[in-house]
């Protein structure tokens, strides 16, 4: 589960990007959680990405047509696209409930470490995987995951 990817940028630049980078990924190559519980958890980075809730320190200058020129669908739009993501994610915070997405945020969708997540909700060490852990399942379930 653990590979490096070397990408070439221009001529002279390459960049290496750690694909196992993230906290849920580190979680599963130790086998700490189960592959159910990684589809919920890459599910909700997932929606919370495409809805673009993180802070963003850019303006947008891309032109949007109003009338959504003059053809295609809702699904085409990437602003229907956002908010129906945005929709997924609020379900899906919901439905793990109040103490179990305060840690799910944290690790999954602002990519904190366990035990800085653990510091920043004021619990003892080693408490987040087990509360993570439930949270996930929880989140499985509300996607019907097998």
């Amino acid at each position: 589960m653990r590979e490096l990817v070397e990408r070439r940028v221009g001529r002279a630049r390459s960049v290496t990007v750690n694909v196992a980078e993230s906290p849920l990924s580190w979680l599963a190559a130790r086998g700490l959680v189960d592959a159910r519980q990684i589809e919920a958890g890459e599910r909700l980075r997932g929606d919370y990405e495409r809805a673009s809730i993180a802070a963003s320190t850019t303006m947008r200058w891309g032109v949007t047509r109003v009338d959504n020129g003059g053809g295609g669908t809702d699904k085409d739009d990437p602003g229907i696209a956002q908010l129906s993501a945005k929709r997924r994610f609020d379900d899906a915070i919901g439905a793990m409930g109040a103490g179990l997405s305060d840690i799910a945020w944290r690790v999954i969708c602002a990519g904190e470490a366990l035990p800085a997540a653990e510091k920043g909700l004021g619990w003892p060490t080693r408490a987040g995987r087990l509360v993570l852990t439930l949270a996930l399942d929880r989140l499985a379930d509300h996607y019907r995951l097998r």
